[in-house]
This record gives C-alpha cells, structure tokens and sequence, in this order.
C-alpha cells in the first residue's frame, strides 16, 4: 500500500505570513519527494522481507525512517497551519491548551518566547514541536533533528513549526527570525486544541487515511 500526498489548503491561504510560491513548492516538490522516496523504500523491504533478505532490511531502514518522517512531519504541519484571517488561528480558538501553556509558562508571551529560543536554537535542519505526553496532559518543548518524527510512546504532537530552510527561505532568506515571528499568524489553534484534548493516534489518524 503506497503513501500519498496530505491534501493542503490552497497556497495563497497563509499570504502574507507564508508565500504562495513556498507553499506550493514546499508541498509539491519537497513533501512529494519524501513520499515517492518512501514509497520506493517499502516496495524493496517488501521485496525484501517476502525473500527473507535480512540484510537488505537492515540498510534500508535509515531511508524508510528519514522519508517516513518527511511524511509525518509535513502532513502534521500542513494540518496546524490556517488562513490568518480565520477564527481558527486565534489562540481563543484552544482555550483549555491555552490554560495549560498559561499553567506552566505563566502567559502565551512568555510561551511564544520561549518556542522562538528553541526553533532558533536549531542546529541545521529540524523541527520544533509542542508536545503533550499522555495520561499528565503535561506540555514541553522539543525539536528534532533532520525529518525525526515525535513517534515516542505517549507523546502527542500539538503542532510543529518546519525549521528546513525551504520553509522559509525564498521569502526570509537567512533571515530566520522573521520566519518565526510570523508563522504565529498562521497557527491553527483548533487543530492543536484537538490534539492536546487526543491521544497519540488521533494525531496521526489522519496518515491511515492518506495511505
């Protein structure tokens, strides 16, 4: 079974926060890439496993993890972005993940600072996230390296942010402080309220649909 492309909102939907131009490369070229990478890999561990050919399920495993990841972040993020214009990229929108960001860093200010310092602090390419590890409802922050996905038992992706200078760069150049500060206006709030409020595999419910 071969993994598809994540449907996204149009592309000028996040102007002028996030160009048309990013979006439609970002999704159509960089995502796709990921997933026809992907699919590639699955189709020879299929061959693979149906041969009993251990050896070569072992080295494709740092391709399936890194293209697999490429899929689950993008189709994460594209799901926590919204039109800046809609009601669902106002924090208003998550009000019990508002209360629990206001419980541990004291306001949304603070959080967002707070966010900024990690997505900037990243080394090369990665991601940030907000995370919420099951069963405490307890939030943190976390980045990852490279397309590592958050697939740790218990901890639920709330959004992420994509650190990989193809998010960014044709419209901030180096600039990647900018990038940050207003990808805040594209933040769909509802999605993370949702997430915070699941489990795990509500978060990733929606890859079964995309296989």
């Amino acid at each position: 079974m071969a993994c598809n492309l994540t449907p996204l909102i149009s592309p000028q939907a996040l102007e002028p926060h996030i160009s048309a131009q990013i979006m439609t490369l970002h999704h159509t070229k960089h995502h796709q890439t990921y997933i026809t990478n992907l699919n590639a890999a699955l189709g020879k561990l299929s061959t693979a496993v149906s041969t009993s050919d251990i050896t070569t399920q072992v080295a494709l495993q740092p391709a399936i993890r890194f293209n697999a990841g490429g899929h689950i972040n993008h189709s994460l993020f594209w799901l926590n972005l919204s039109p800046p214009s809609s009601p669902d990229a106002k924090s208003s929108a998550a009000p019990q993940l508002t209360s629990a960001i206001n419980k541990k860093w004291g306001d949304m200010e603070t959080f967002k600072s707070a966010f900024n310092t990690q997505l900037l602090g990243i080394q090369g390419s990665g991601w940030g996230w907000l995370v919420k590890e099951e069963g405490k409802n307890d939030l943190r922050i976390m980045t990852t390296k490279d397309q590592d996905p958050v697939v740790e038992a218990g901890l639920v992706p709330v959004f992420g942010v994509d650190m990989w200078e193809h998010a960014y760069y044709l419209q901030y150049n180096n600039v990647k402080a900018d990038y940050v500060k207003e990808i805040w206006s594209v933040i769909n709030w509802k999605v993370a309220e949702e997430r915070f409020l699941g489990a795990q595999k509500n978060a990733f419910g929606m890859l079964k649909a995309s296989m």
